[in-house]
């Protein structure tokens, strides 16, 4: 489902639109659910989001409510397959297996009942201690609007309207609420917008508004962001709804600012202000009719379009799902470090797993994305699983008691890491947890203990992290044999482990992000601050700029296997798209996937411009002794630069440096100039 596709429903929509009444052009446009339900749902230990939230609708007039279903991690309305977090399918850095995810999520939204769903998170973490950044897929912007773009494209399959959010500058956690974000125009528009538009081009139906203030206005108020930038700049053609509760301050404010849905509730939308705003003279009716038209317009695209299939409630966590999440945690687990210790063999006799996480099903945020009612297995059961008895549990705080049993093991698996206690969404109601890593970004201080004991006791030993971003390692990481980062891997997070830790799997994830030596050189936040400002370089370009140490940089990650990378020439060229080709063999001995990463460096711009950006990437899978050519497609308008004078791009004729190879760092890079051809006269 595309814009093209939606604007056929325009007519059909506008003459519909004409024979309501205010009154129900109005009620299209706030949440059916009444506050006494949602306080009782909770009360009952429903929960947010048990079944979907409903807005809209008119039964006489033939259209049907918005049926929103939350996400990221999957479908939380239900009994749903719990995908990994969206960080670690980021470290996949595989396309086509993200529109596989958005697919099955599409096919699950359908299942329950719903018709929209709103877990395409694309806010680029200014500062990896962003507690909801497990919810996005890194730091990089091309790489989130090609992420983004593929899981709307999937989920779209299945006449399921997704929604991107939270628009714009949604970075921060515990001063979400209050805090205004300010940054220049290059920031804006390089930086913080190209992958919100890279959805809208892909055919997103929705856009959720941000809680916080941009430039000191609300988000969900902003005329520049809804109105200007988003409708009018960018052509979009659904609708945008609030974030819930809190995202809408002031009718005369969101009626203005473009705001069509109020969610998951009617407070401020409802007919009484509405019409009182527009007998005042502070809002227009046109405005009233515009967002109807885009509402109705939206869902009947998708409601009256042919279904690829049926979709019974048999598809909730069914083991085609339930197999694709595993099949993402393969193929996202990121191995950072190893001395010879993986994988480990299968004919130990002894097995240690130590560490409280390791017994935790630990599948991330318990906000509003949390799949509360689906499967979820843990590292020690997966193991025991395996190897039965020969696997043995040490909590954290009792390797001291434990030494002995330690040392003599066969290998060593070391869980540490977070739960959604110590990041998320910032969460008060009842007990609070949640939000943003306010204390840094290194690990607990009885898992740095933990660490540095077992190093000493075992050299045999694997840390697995956990976490949802960037994990400073500086005070372990010399004498630590071998590194596995999990990110929060789903349903089978605990069974991927295993596999991967044993050789049943070859690792082939890629950091979304850059892991610094010194979090003090990252971009600069102050978690409960009211103002924020943001600078054009932050997460891995700002490490490069200043040529800050890096403990592992933006798209690295080792694998049991080797690749060779060779034959790149330059294929095809035009005065708009350079497309590389590129030779990668599998020379080792086991089938394993490298992703091959373009970035883009500037000669002689004239502006300041990062040291190189992430401006292609594919992905392959080989099998030993297998060869495959995999193209690389870079696009001028991705190196354009945003004239603020002009209140345009530019695109500039100057020379290019190509950076190929299999990480950012210089090392894992062949690098060679190219310029775009200029345009025929």
């Amino acid at each position: 489902m595309n814009k093209e596709n939606r604007m056929e429903f325009d007519r059909q929509a506008r003459e519909l639109v004409s024979r309501l009444t205010l009154e129900e052009k109005i009620a299209l446009m706030g949440g059916n659910t009444p506050i006494p339900k949602i306080l009782i749902d909770f009360m009952v230990g429903h929960g947010y989001n048990y079944i979907p939230w409903t807005a809209g609708g008119n039964k006489k007039e033939g259209i049907p409510p918005m049926a929103f279903c939350d996400g990221p991690r999957g479908v939380v309305p239900g009994t749903n397959t719990c995908f990994p977090c969206s960080m670690a399918r980021g470290a996949s850095f595989d396309t086509d297996l993200e529109t596989r995810v958005g697919e099955a999520i599409g096919k699950e939204v359908r299942a329950v009942g719903g018709n929209l769903y709103a877990g395409v998170c694309i806010n680029l973490p200014y500062n990896a201690g962003w507690g909801r950044s497990q919810e996005t897929y890194g730091e990089e912007s091309y790489h989130l609007g090609e992420m983004g773009s593929a899981l709307v494209k999937g989920v779209q399959k299945h006449n399921v309207i997704a929604c991107i959010k939270h628009f714009a500058f949604n970075s921060m956690e515990n001063s979400r609420f209050k805090v205004s974000v300010t940054a220049d125009k290059r920031t804006e528009r390089e930086v913080f917008f190209p992958h919100f538009k890279k959805c809208i081009d892909a055919g997103a139906g929705s856009v959720m508004s941000a809680y916080n203030k941009y430039e000191g206005v609300h988000c969900g108020h902003s005329d520049y962001l809804l109105n200007r930038v988003l409708k009018n700049e960018w052509g979009f053609d659904g609708f945008v709804m609030s974030d819930f509760f809190f995202g809408l301050k002031s009718t005369k404010g969101g009626l203005n600012g473009g705001l069509d849905i109020e969610m998951p509730l009617t407070m401020r939308y409802n007919k009484f202000l509405v019409k009182h705003a527009i007998k005042s003279g502070k809002v227009d009716e046109s405005i009233i009719d515009e967002s109807a038209v885009r509402i109705v317009r939206t869902l009947l695209a998708y409601s009256l379009a042919e279904d690829p299939q049926t979709y019974p409630d048999s598809l909730c966590a069914c083991d085609e799902h339930l197999a694709l999440s595993k099949e993402v945690a393969d193929k996202s687990l990121t191995l950072l470090k190893n001395s010879g210790v993986l994988p480990f063999s299968r004919n130990c006799s002894k097995i240690a797993v130590i560490g409280d996480l390791a017994k935790l099903g630990n599948t991330g945020d318990h906000g509003s994305s949390y799949i509360k009612r689906g499967k979820e297995d843990n590292i020690f059961d997966a193991l025991t699983e395996k190897f039965g008895d020969r696997v043995f549990f040490v909590p954290t705080k009792n390797v001291g008691d434990n030494i002995s049993e330690i040392a003599d093991a066969d290998a060593v698996v070391t869980v540490v890491g977070y739960t959604y206690k110590d990041e998320g969404e910032y969460v008060t109601t009842g007990a609070r947890y949640g939000g943003d890593r306010k204390d840094g970004l290194g690990l607990h201080a009885e898992d740095i203990r933990m660490i540095k004991d077992i190093n000493i006791i075992n050299k045999n030993n694997c840390v697995v992290v956990i976490a949802g971003n960037a994990v400073t390692m500086e005070e372990w990481y010399k004498k630590t044999p071998a590194i596995l980062f999990a990110y929060y891997a789903g349903a089978f997070a605990g069974h991927s482990i295993a596999d991967t830790l044993f050789g049943e799997n070859t690792p082939s994830g890629k950091l979304p992000f850059a892991i610094p030596q010194n979090e003090g050189d990252l971009a600069a936040v102050d978690w409960k601050a009211k103002e924020q400002h943001y600078d054009y370089y932050c997460g891995y370009m700002k490490l490069e700029k200043e040529n800050l140490p890096v403990r592992f940089p933006y798209g690295f990650g080792l694998s049991y296997t080797e690749f060779k990378v060779d034959n790149i020439y330059l294929k095809y060229l035009s005065s708009e798209t350079a497309v590389f080709s590129v030779d990668v063999e599998n020379s080792g001995t086991l089938y394993g996937g490298e992703v091959i990463q373009c970035y883009v460096g500037f000669k002689n711009s004239a502006v300041d411009r990062p040291v190189k950006v992430l401006r292609a990437f594919n992905k392959v899978y080989l099998i030993p002794g297998e060869k495959k050519s995999v193209e690389l497609r870079i696009k001028k308008s991705d190196l354009a630069y945003y004239d603020r004078e002009k209140a345009d791009y530019v695109k500039e004729d100057i020379t290019y440096i190509a950076y190929i190879g299999t990480s950012s760092r210089p090392e894992d890079l062949t690098a060679g100039e190219f310029e775009f051809r200029k345009a025929e006269l």
